[in-house]
């Protein structure tokens, strides 16, 4: 049967392991071939699997390149670094994209619960980003901010108007990584000092001069680069020698005991006494700045003391520096509770970078200022071929108006509370599950060998959750120094419908999992 359905190998098929495959290629078998398969489905045990919530919208039939070939090809022309970041044993082809909702070459049905690492922020192929895409194609694709034209100059002016005073001035870029570079060296132009901190485990950019301020070994790699970069200890209230029970701005804490005096946090104090030994030993008295995630994305979803990044930008301004926050993945109301990340903290910084979300996928960045920033920045020309291409700037004002037209923000509120509420449930209840933070749709589940030691699941374990849940129709991400915690960052249209989809398969995978140890 297998030889005759196009893209599967009987070889390739473990019918314990794959069981959802198994189930939709003999319902997709029986509809596009007319075979007599309804018994083998009646055979196999679904009723105990997850219920995919339905979805109205139909897929266009596949017909491009076979799964075989991409794979000839990504192996003989494409990056090697493209293998590296594969991150399933048997590869994800996609074909199509709705909202939260995607789609592979052979029909199987995929909820997106990474979205692109929460790139993809309104969804997949939105109505209205869609048109207002269209629209703008057919008038202009491309020109430079040599000529004046309206989608520049309109989102530039949306886009301010979502900022507090004094950031107000914004330079436009393909990326954020590019958009960290161009903070790195306004800093230093605007404070005439060279050396920047950032935390540890941070990830700001792959680019030569961003690979300074990512602190992942991962990511390194051994030849000069970041010079005047340095890092500080990460205020990790879980993993981290300190931290309580009430140290996060988040419905769930971390499950450890507090001995904390009422008014005070003495992890927040000890995180911000390793700031002070940085200040006083790797760095000259006077330095250009500080970079943070308001909370950390590649390093694990992770979350500071309250107050943390208060005090943390007032000892950064007393050393002349000025305070760069990166909301590349926090932006755009992903975390529920403001539009901005940095806003949680009770802080305003000098410096903002954005990308992914900005533009729902479409490669663009942006860098927000104060005009004081700026105008040190003008000592020299700028110029940027791509930044403000005036399709990427329709797209964007679209995904503003969409977040606001949609409630958006709110939805991300709503449905990532209850998803971390049930999630530390199943924290509560397996002993694999050392950690759940997070705010609105950035959460992280941290997975241990035990509670007591926090010693990190091992990377086979690891993926054998990871690829059980691929297999039930569910994709979340990875992250953490040691690749120990699962991320969900899926589009914030997603439902709390989807969510508790989302919950049944991995609680499902872990319970699997937890019974062949």
């Amino acid at each position: 049967m297998f030889k005759a359905f196009p893209g599967i190998k009987s070889s390739s098929w473990n019918v314990k392991r794959h069981p959802v495959r198994l189930a939709e290629s003999l319902v997709t078998f029986h509809r596009l071939c007319g075979a007599v398969c309804q018994q083998s489905i009646k055979n196999y045990p679904l009723q105990n699997l997850p219920k995919m919530p339905p979805c109205d919208f139909k897929p266009e039939e596949y017909k491009d390149l076979s799964m075989e070939r991409m794979m000839e090809i990504r192996k003989r022309n494409c990056s090697p670094m493209t293998m590296k970041v594969t991150y399933y044993k048997s590869p994800v082809f996609l074909h199509q994209g709705y909202m939260q909702w995607l789609w592979g070459v052979n029909g199987q049905r995929y909820l997106d619960f990474f979205g692109g690492i929460a790139t993809v922020s309104v969804g997949h192929c939105h109505p209205k980003v869609k048109a207002a895409a269209q629209r703008q194609m057919e008038r202009l694709w491309h020109t430079t901010q040599i000529y004046v034209l309206s989608p520049i100059h309109e989102y530039c002016e949306k886009l301010a108007a979502c900022f507090p005073d004094p950031l107000k001035v914004i330079y436009l870029t393909n990326s954020g990584s590019e958009a960290n570079d161009l903070a790195m060296l306004m800093a230093r132009l605007h404070t005439g000092n060279f050396d920047i901190i950032t935390l540890r485990g941070s990830y700001h950019g792959g680019s030569p001069q961003s690979l300074g301020l990512t602190s992942n070994s991962d990511y390194k790699y051994p030849i000069a680069a970041g010079f005047g970069c340095h890092t500080t200890m990460c205020p990790d209230v879980f993993r981290g020698p300190w931290g309580g029970r009430h140290c996060r701005d988040s419905a769930v804490q971390a499950a450890r005991d507090c001995s904390c005096a009422p008014g005070c946090c003495q992890a927040n104090d000890m995180y911000i006494e390793q700031l002070k030994e940085v200040l006083k030993t790797s760095v000259p008295n006077q330095i250009a700045g500080f970079f943070a995630e308001p909370i950390q994305g590649l390093g694990g979803v992770v979350q500071y003391p309250k107050g943390f990044l208060k005090q943390a930008f007032h000892l950064i301004r007393e050393r002349g520096g000025v305070c760069i926050a990166d909301e590349v993945q926090t932006g755009f109301g992903r975390t529920g509770s403001d539009m901005w990340g940095f806003a949680a903290h009770d802080v305003i910084p000098d410096i903002v970078t954005l990308a992914k979300g900005i533009a729902n996928g479409f490669p663009m960045g942006a860098v927000v200022t104060t005009p004081e920033v700026a105008h040190s920045f003008a000592k020299g020309l700028h110029f940027n071929t791509f930044g403000g291409n005036p399709v990427g700037c329709a797209i964007a004002s679209a995904v503003l108006d969409t977040i606001e037209e949609d409630g958006t923000q709110q939805n991300c509120a709503n449905v990532g509370t209850y998803l971390l509420t049930e999630l530390a449930k199943l924290r509560d209840k397996f002993e694999i599950i050392g950690d759940v933070r997070g705010k609105g749709l950035q959460i992280g589940v941290e997975m241990v060998k035990n509670k007591g030691s926090r010693e990190p699941l091992p990377a086979a374990e690891m993926n054998q959750i990871f690829e059980d849940c691929k297999d039930m129709g569910l994709l979340i991400g990875k992250g953490g120094v040691y690749g120990q915690t699962f991320r969900i960052k899926p589009p914030m249209c997603t439902t709390k419908e989807d969510a508790d989809f989302a919950l049944s398969v991995f609680s499902h995978a872990i319970q699997s999992h937890m019974e062949k140890k």
